[in-house]
């Protein structure tokens, strides 16, 4: 499997350029069949940047990161990854469907991870074809955390193919957010994630969508912050969330969570309770 270091995180500016010609880009090239490992032996924890995630997601301040912090710093690299040559797919449009997380131990925010990113080889979905975007993050060389993305590439599909969903929760909304049109925007800027269907009207209308969307990363992240103000969530679990209905910004939207045993099941749904924008289950290692 061919592997890439870097001293540094790539900068946005150039994977941004290069993620738009890999767009545009015919697909008449031959990936890499044993894909591609991209590695950052260390990467310092910016403070400011983290209160600004802090700040936007709702995480409390601590000792440890938010547990999708580490997505955030992860993220440099999946970008760097679906734009190389090598990638089978066009970037832009490939659709979010899920995200699962590991935290085998809290992550000191002074510490200083190692960070490596590989994808995982295609299966089939009856809209199109699937695959991973795996992270790993150690700290004095053991992993602690792990991150697992599945997207999907748009295309005929296979009818036949498989879904692996997690089944709808029974959850009562315990609270209401509302969500301003600037939410993606002020995520962007914490994450790096500019896809400008979350930006504005504008460009989210290039692309399909009414009006901008929330990120599902800030979703996720903003879920886990709303458990974790009303209960102490442990050192060692696994979260895993599926994004349903796009969440439109701005909007109304209905938050519930509830916990039995070592799961915490729970659900964000928009303001009258209709549509489900996601999904979520925590459990305890």
């Amino acid at each position: 499997m061919p592997n890439r270091k870097y001293d540094h995180t790539p900068g946005f500016g150039q994977l941004y350029a290069r993620t738009v010609r890999a767009t545009l880009r015919r697909a008449d090239y031959e990936p890499d069949a044993d894909g591609l490992t991209l590695e950052l032996p260390r990467t310092a924890i910016d403070q400011d940047h983290l209160t600004a995630y802090r700040e936007v997601t709702g995480f409390n301040a601590g000792p440890a990161l938010p547990v999708t912090y580490p997505h955030v710093l992860a993220f440099p690299l999946h970008l760097d990854l679906m734009s190389d040559p090598s990638f089978p797919y066009k970037p832009m449009g490939i659709v979010h469907l899920s995200n699962v997380i590991t935290q085998l131990q809290p992550i000191p925010i002074h510490a200083e991870p190692a960070i490596k990113v590989h994808s995982t080889a295609e299966r089939p979905h009856p809209k199109g074809t699937v695959f991973d975007v795996i992270s790993e993050v150690s700290v004095d060389g053991e992993v602690v955390w792990t991150d697992l993305t599945t997207l999907l590439s748009r295309s005929s599909g296979t009818p036949t193919a498989t879904v692996d969903l997690l089944p709808d929760p029974s959850v009562e909304p315990t609270a209401w957010w509302d969500l301003r049109g600037n939410l993606g925007r002020r995520y962007a800027a914490a994450s790096g994630d500019r896809n400008p269907i979350h930006l504005f009207k504008l460009t989210a209308q290039a692309f399909g969508f009414p009006r901008q969307i929330a990120h599902g990363m800030w979703a996720k992240a903003a879920s886990l912050a709303s458990i974790q103000r009303g209960t102490k969530l442990p050192d060692a679990y696994t979260v895993r969330v599926d994004f349903r209905k796009p969440l439109l910004l701005p909007s109304r939207v209905q938050f519930g969570s509830k916990s039995s045993g070592r799961k915490t099941d729970f659900a964000l749904y928009d303001e009258k309770h209709e549509l489900t924008h996601l999904i979520g289950q925590l459990e305890h290692i």
